[in-house]
Protein backbone atom coordinates (compact mmCIF):
# COMPACT_ATOMS: atom_id res chain seq x y z
CA UNK A 1 0.00 0.00 0.00
CA UNK A 2 1.29 3.71 -0.56
CA UNK A 3 1.98 5.90 1.90
CA UNK A 4 -0.68 8.79 2.76
CA UNK A 5 -0.57 11.95 3.91
CA UNK A 6 -2.84 11.85 6.96
CA UNK A 7 -4.59 15.34 7.97
CA UNK A 8 -3.11 17.49 10.50
CA UNK A 9 -4.75 16.48 13.91
CA UNK A 10 -5.77 20.52 14.56
CA UNK A 11 -7.15 23.59 11.49
CA UNK A 12 -4.17 24.92 10.38
CA UNK A 13 -4.10 28.63 11.92
CA UNK A 14 -5.01 26.55 15.38
CA UNK A 15 -1.31 26.42 16.94
CA UNK A 16 -0.74 30.49 16.28
CA UNK A 17 0.49 32.90 17.56
CA UNK A 18 3.32 30.50 18.40
CA UNK A 19 3.42 28.57 14.83
CA UNK A 20 0.89 30.34 12.07
CA UNK A 21 -1.46 28.93 9.68
CA UNK A 22 0.36 29.75 6.60
CA UNK A 23 3.33 28.17 7.78
CA UNK A 24 1.33 24.75 8.63
CA UNK A 25 -0.01 24.95 5.21
CA UNK A 26 3.29 25.31 3.37
CA UNK A 27 4.99 23.07 5.79
CA UNK A 28 2.24 20.11 6.05
CA UNK A 29 0.37 20.24 2.38
CA UNK A 30 3.87 20.85 0.79
CA UNK A 31 7.13 19.88 2.51
CA UNK A 32 5.62 16.91 4.32
CA UNK A 33 3.27 15.88 0.96
CA UNK A 34 6.16 15.71 -0.95
CA UNK A 35 8.41 13.57 1.48
CA UNK A 36 5.30 11.07 1.25
CA UNK A 37 4.91 11.42 -2.44
CA UNK A 38 8.87 10.78 -2.99
CA UNK A 39 8.91 8.08 -0.31
CA UNK A 40 6.20 6.27 -2.51
CA UNK A 41 8.29 6.72 -5.86
CA UNK A 42 11.23 5.50 -4.68
CA UNK A 43 9.63 2.23 -3.31
CA UNK A 44 7.21 1.82 -6.32
CA UNK A 45 8.27 -2.17 -7.97
CA UNK A 46 9.58 -3.05 -4.45
CA UNK A 47 6.59 -4.81 -3.26
CA UNK A 48 8.00 -6.38 0.17
CA UNK A 49 9.67 -2.98 1.00
CA UNK A 50 5.85 -1.08 -0.06
CA UNK A 51 3.99 -3.68 2.76
CA UNK A 52 6.55 -2.45 5.39
CA UNK A 53 4.95 -0.27 8.12
CA UNK A 54 7.07 2.81 7.90
CA UNK A 55 8.64 2.62 11.23
CA UNK A 56 10.27 -1.08 10.56
CA UNK A 57 11.13 0.91 7.02
CA UNK A 58 13.80 3.38 7.84
CA UNK A 59 14.84 1.57 10.94
CA UNK A 60 15.99 -1.54 9.15
CA UNK A 61 17.58 0.90 6.32
CA UNK A 62 20.08 -1.89 5.37
CA UNK A 63 17.46 -3.75 4.04
CA UNK A 64 16.82 -1.56 1.48
CA UNK A 65 19.27 -1.57 -1.64
CA UNK A 66 21.56 0.74 -2.78
CA UNK A 67 19.99 2.54 -5.12
CA UNK A 68 17.12 3.90 -3.42
CA UNK A 69 18.72 3.90 0.23
CA UNK A 70 18.71 7.35 -0.14
CA UNK A 71 15.47 8.47 -1.28
CA UNK A 72 14.38 6.08 1.13
CA UNK A 73 16.34 7.19 4.38
CA UNK A 74 15.71 11.33 3.62
CA UNK A 75 11.67 10.73 2.47
CA UNK A 76 10.25 7.86 4.67
CA UNK A 77 12.41 9.67 8.01
CA UNK A 78 10.78 13.18 6.46
CA UNK A 79 7.61 11.47 6.52
CA UNK A 80 7.98 9.65 10.06
CA UNK A 81 9.41 12.55 11.46
CA UNK A 82 6.76 15.19 10.51
CA UNK A 83 3.33 12.50 11.19
CA UNK A 84 5.07 12.84 15.09
CA UNK A 85 5.76 16.08 15.46
CA UNK A 86 2.44 16.63 13.78
CA UNK A 87 0.81 14.49 16.90
CA UNK A 88 2.90 15.98 20.04
CA UNK A 89 2.05 19.93 19.45
CA UNK A 90 -1.53 20.92 20.32
CA UNK A 91 -3.44 23.73 20.96
CA UNK A 92 -4.14 25.27 24.58
CA UNK A 93 -1.32 23.01 25.71
CA UNK A 94 2.09 23.52 26.89
CA UNK A 95 2.76 24.15 30.55
CA UNK A 96 4.94 21.22 31.92
CA UNK A 97 5.25 17.87 32.18
CA UNK A 98 3.15 16.10 35.61
CA UNK A 99 3.95 12.12 37.23
CA UNK A 100 6.54 10.06 36.02
CA UNK A 101 7.69 11.88 32.89
CA UNK A 102 8.19 15.28 35.22
CA UNK A 103 10.25 12.93 37.73
CA UNK A 104 12.22 11.17 34.94
CA UNK A 105 13.66 14.64 33.63
CA UNK A 106 14.27 16.06 36.68
CA UNK A 107 16.04 12.99 37.62
CA UNK A 108 18.02 13.33 34.09
CA UNK A 109 18.34 17.04 33.79
CA UNK A 110 18.15 18.56 37.20
CA UNK A 111 14.78 20.55 36.68
CA UNK A 112 12.30 20.66 33.60
CA UNK A 113 13.91 24.70 33.66
CA UNK A 114 17.34 22.98 32.71
CA UNK A 115 15.67 20.58 30.40
CA UNK A 116 14.81 22.82 28.33
CA UNK A 117 17.60 25.13 28.34
CA UNK A 118 19.54 21.64 27.43
CA UNK A 119 16.43 20.95 24.54
CA UNK A 120 17.33 24.42 22.86
CA UNK A 121 20.89 24.41 22.87
CA UNK A 122 20.59 20.97 20.55
CA UNK A 123 18.21 22.32 18.59
CA UNK A 124 20.19 25.53 18.03
CA UNK A 125 23.22 23.71 18.07
CA UNK A 126 22.69 21.77 14.80
CA UNK A 127 24.14 23.08 12.04
CA UNK A 128 21.57 23.70 8.85
CA UNK A 129 18.75 21.68 9.14
CA UNK A 130 17.80 18.89 11.46
CA UNK A 131 15.50 17.95 14.64
CA UNK A 132 16.12 17.90 18.49
CA UNK A 133 14.84 14.79 20.03
CA UNK A 134 14.05 13.67 23.69
CA UNK A 135 15.14 10.01 23.59
CA UNK A 136 14.75 6.63 25.97
CA UNK A 137 17.83 5.20 25.73
CA UNK A 138 18.90 2.40 28.46
CA UNK A 139 16.01 3.94 30.18
CA UNK A 140 16.84 6.77 30.70
CA UNK A 141 16.40 10.28 29.02
CA UNK A 142 18.62 11.60 26.58
CA UNK A 143 18.33 14.91 24.29
CA UNK A 144 19.71 14.30 21.01
CA UNK A 145 19.93 15.77 17.56
CA UNK A 146 20.04 14.60 13.89
CA UNK A 147 20.77 16.23 10.70
CA UNK A 148 18.25 16.40 7.83
CA UNK A 149 15.90 13.84 7.88
CA UNK A 150 17.60 11.44 10.32
CA UNK A 151 15.97 10.21 13.52
CA UNK A 152 17.03 8.27 16.28
CA UNK A 153 15.28 5.07 15.34
CA UNK A 154 17.55 4.33 12.25
CA UNK A 155 20.08 4.05 14.92
CA UNK A 156 23.91 5.21 15.50
CA UNK A 157 25.38 3.60 12.49
CA UNK A 158 22.97 6.17 10.36
CA UNK A 159 21.78 9.00 12.51
CA UNK A 160 24.76 8.96 14.66
CA UNK A 161 22.22 8.61 17.38
CA UNK A 162 20.04 6.06 19.01
CA UNK A 163 17.51 5.79 21.26
CA UNK A 164 13.00 5.70 21.00
CA UNK A 165 11.98 9.07 20.12
CA UNK A 166 9.48 10.75 22.72
CA UNK A 167 9.68 14.79 21.60
CA UNK A 168 11.00 15.85 18.21
CA UNK A 169 11.34 19.46 17.66
CA UNK A 170 11.92 20.51 13.76
CA UNK A 171 14.23 22.96 13.26
CA UNK A 172 14.51 22.95 9.29
CA UNK A 173 14.06 26.83 8.56
CA UNK A 174 11.03 26.15 6.58
CA UNK A 175 9.44 25.09 10.22
CA UNK A 176 9.87 28.96 11.59
CA UNK A 177 10.91 31.42 8.40
CA UNK A 178 7.75 32.79 7.65
CA UNK A 179 7.05 33.78 11.54
CA UNK A 180 10.87 34.02 12.83
CA UNK A 181 13.06 34.50 10.22
CA UNK A 182 16.21 33.44 11.19
CA UNK A 183 15.18 33.45 15.03
CA UNK A 184 15.46 30.02 15.32
CA UNK A 185 15.35 30.38 19.45
CA UNK A 186 12.57 32.41 19.48
CA UNK A 187 11.06 29.69 17.13
CA UNK A 188 12.19 26.93 19.77
CA UNK A 189 10.69 29.07 23.13
CA UNK A 190 7.57 29.32 21.11
CA UNK A 191 6.84 25.74 20.82
CA UNK A 192 6.55 25.12 24.33
CA UNK A 193 3.43 26.62 24.70
CA UNK A 194 1.99 23.83 22.27
CA UNK A 195 3.84 20.61 23.69
CA UNK A 196 1.33 18.02 24.35
CA UNK A 197 2.92 16.66 27.74
CA UNK A 198 0.43 14.21 27.93
CA UNK A 199 0.89 12.06 24.43
CA UNK A 200 4.68 12.93 25.56
CA UNK A 201 4.00 11.02 28.82
CA UNK A 202 2.27 8.59 27.10
CA UNK A 203 5.24 7.44 25.13
CA UNK A 204 7.32 7.56 27.67
CA UNK A 205 5.32 5.46 29.53
CA UNK A 206 5.01 3.01 27.01
CA UNK A 207 8.99 2.64 25.70
CA UNK A 208 9.35 1.92 29.80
Amino acid sequence: MAHELAPLPYPKEALEPHIDALTMEIHHGRHHKAYVDNLNKALAGHSALEAKPLEALIADLASVPDAIRGPVRNNGGGHWNHTFFWNLLAPGKGGSPSGDLAAAITAAFGSFETFKEKFEAAGLGRFGSGWAWLVVQGGKLEIVSTPNQDNPLMGKSVSGVEGKPILGIDVWEHAYYLKYQNKRADYLKAVWNIVNWDKVAALYAAVR
